[in-house]
């Protein structure tokens, strides 16, 4: 679909409009053509919500044809660095909720309708390209780009701009007309080229691996090798890289587990966020379930070669390799995996408390000579494992409704949103305790020196906030304030350590 935003008829716009047409039609594509000139619609939203408004049968018609379209490809004038009236007035009325896109309690509060759609963009100014791009910042380019088709859920593959326009000699903007044609030929072989196939593929498998969860497990793996080293068992820098390798490659499997085989749970959820409810690859359908399924045995075929290399290279005894090792890959893909499914079974808060503290220290430890009998490893894990409760108990308050239709038994699910957050409050209020009794009592002194100063000021902080949320009579369905307030609560706890035993 070629849309010509130029409110003139007899427009370089057209011209270009007309030679796309004639490239995309040589390449054997499907090709409808929308001058905007010559519809009939009311350029301005005139009721309280633009979907409400009397829908013309043009508006009516432009929409069809974008359903109906795989690329859909803008041309029109830069004026005054953005786009004419008309073509601002045409995506008012056409991009409206319902129909690019849809208001949700999860993520940002929208979600795109127009997904699987590519867009091109072919612009004509006056303004000197490298002015427009670094004094003006291509204030089009983004808005067109970014807010509105990336929001609506296109990709934009290609943003072209012809000029200086007005100094332009025939003959050069017959060559542009050419340029254009030469875009609509090359739709020959599809309109994303290799490179961005490619592209798009690397951010959609990053976006499903979620990396914000990653320091965490490399900080608290890294306390515990440097304890290791503390303690007196030297430092293998080949076998740490090859250790948190191993891990990473197991927390990406987990992960990839978890959508998978929790994707009922993430499709009711409607209150999604940066820490809860999934990637959402599946759920949009940008990953289908048969790539999910590749990626996580591709995954978890590297995570074991990994393995395999550090029972052979790790000084640590076989005893305490295979405890370690095992316990954490049970409990790690056994959360939502069958036949355990941890998560639905109760299990869950407990089984991301102890991953994510014991089982990363004692693997770093371990893997760097350390004996499990030691009293270091277990005594640093301890306070993290507490301080780790709190903020995988609240992430089950805004996917509580989704959880319990899955028959997922998360505290939250079994407490209730408010029970949840009293046992947050309890598990910050104990693991702040531990920690000043730790410090009161000399237990490995030097290793949590000066966390103190951290931990409560941000207890009293996160217990303050979950207070006011236990007692309001209506409380807000999202707690990103509160996840984010608990998450890095829990940080104290390893990365002082961390620092310490450096």
């Amino acid at each position: 679909m070629i849309i010509n935003g130029h409110p003139r008829r007899d427009s370089l716009s057209a011209l270009f409009a007309k030679a796309y047409a004639e490239g995309a039609g040589e390449a054997n594509a499907y090709v409808e053509v929308l001058n905007l000139a010559e519809l009939h619609f009311d350029l301005h939203v005139t009721t309280r919500h633009p979907h409400d408004q009397f829908d013309e049968p043009d508006i009516i018609k432009a929409r069809q044809l974008i359903e109906w379209s795989e690329h859909v490809v803008f041309i029109y004038p830069t004026w005054w660095g953005t786009m004419p009236a008309l073509l601002k007035g045409f995506i008012d009325r056409v991009f409206v909720s319902g129909f690019a896109f849809s208001e949700t309690e999860g993520g940002t509060g929208y979600a795109p309708l127009l997904r699987g759609r590519t867009a091109e963009l072919i612009t004509t100014m006056d303004t000197p390209k490298i002015v427009y791009r670094l004094i003006y910042r291509s204030p089009g380019h983004n808005a067109m780009r970014r807010a509105i088709l990336n929001f609506s859920g296109f990709t934009v593959t290609k943003v072209t701009s012809f000029g200086i326009v007005k100094k332009a000699e025939p003959s050069e903007i017959q060559n542009w007309v050419a340029k254009v044609k030469n875009r609509g030929l090359r739709l020959r072989r599809g309109s994303v080229s290799k490179w961005q196939q490619l592209s798009l593929s690397v951010s959609t498998w990053i976006k499903a691996i979620r990396l914000q969860f990653y320091p965490m497990t490399f900080i608290a793996y890294s306390a515990g090798a440097l304890a290791a080293e503390r303690a007196g068992y030297g430092f293998d820098a080949l076998l740490f890289w090859i250790g948190y390798a191993w891990l990473f490659f197991l927390e990406v499997t987990t992960i990839l587990s978890n959508d998978y085989f929790d994707f009922d749970s993430d499709r009711r959820n409607e209150r999604y966020g940066p820490f809860t409810g999934g990637s959402r690859v599946l759920v949009t359908g940008q990953l289908s379930f048969r790539q999910m399924s590749k990626g996580i045995l591709f995954t978890l075929s590297i995570s074991l070669a990994l393995l395999s290399w550090l029972f052979i290279s790790a000084p640590a005894g076989m005893y305490a390799m295979i405890f370690t090792c095992g316990s954490l890959m049970v409990l790690a893909l056994g959360y939502t995996v069958p036949p355990l499914k941890l998560c639905h079974r109760g299990l869950g808060e407990l089984t991301v408390g102890l991953t994510h503290s014991f089982a990363v220290i004692l693997s770093g430890y371990i893997f760097q000579g350390g004996i499990l009998s030691d009293r270091m490893p277990w005594a640093i894990s301890f306070p993290l494992f507490l301080a780790v409760l709190p903020s995988i108990t609240l992430s089950g308050i805004p996917d509580h409704e989704a959880d319990k239709a899955a028959s997922k038994r998360t505290l939250a699910v079994k407490l209730g949103k408010k029970g949840a957050a009293y046992a947050a409050l309890v598990f910050t209020s104990i693991s702040a305790l531990v920690i000043l009794l730790f410090e009161l009592l000399h237990i490995l002194p030097g290793t949590f020196q000066g966390i103190l100063f951290g931990v409560l000021p941000h207890a009293v902080l996160l217990g303050w906030m979950l207070l006011n949320y236990i007692k309001n009579e209506n409380p807000p369905a999202r707690i990103d304030g509160l996840m984010i307030a608990a998450l890095t609560y829990l940080m104290w706890f390893a990365v002082v350590p961390l620092i310490n035993l450096k």
